[in-house]
């Protein structure tokens, strides 16, 4: 058994496949999920487990070199736009129209369903290289 890290099977075979650039989402329950892209729904409840308790699970897992947000998450959705600009102080942190987010979430390894049911709480995050400390 696991000692540390992400319990969840799925998440954790998909962090360990990923390779530089590779690309994963964490979404909120309303982003439709591109087909042919692999589903992990974590979702309970509405709310449970949120897009900040997702986030900083998987952060603490991944190498992350960039992230990806829409635009539209800043002025409708503050309380997350400042989670992520404090959880990434130093990464790239790239805005697009959420409907060019979607785009993207098509070249996503896989997207990560959560429970959180506020506007725009969605995100890309593109793995860098780690080398070891």
């Amino acid at each position: 058994m696991k000692k540390h890290g992400i319990l969840n099977s799925h998440i954790s075979k998909v962090l360990s496949d990923l390779g530089h650039t590779d690309r994963i989402v964490i979404a909120d329950v309303g982003l439709p999920i591109p087909e042919g892209v692999k589903k992990i729904d974590l979702a309970l409840t509405f709310g449970s487990p949120s897009f900040e308790e997702t986030v900083n699970a998987i952060a603490s897992d991944m190498e992350i070199e960039k992230v990806i947000i829409a635009e539209e998450m800043k002025w409708s959705n503050q309380e997350a736009f400042d989670f992520i600009e404090h959880k990434f102080d130093g990464l790239t942190i790239k805005q697009c129209p959420h409907e060019e987010f979607k785009q993207q979430t098509q070249k996503a390894k896989a997207v990560i369903r959560t429970g959180e049911a506020k506007p725009y709480a969605n995100i890309i995050l593109q793995a860098g290289v780690y080398f070891g400390s």
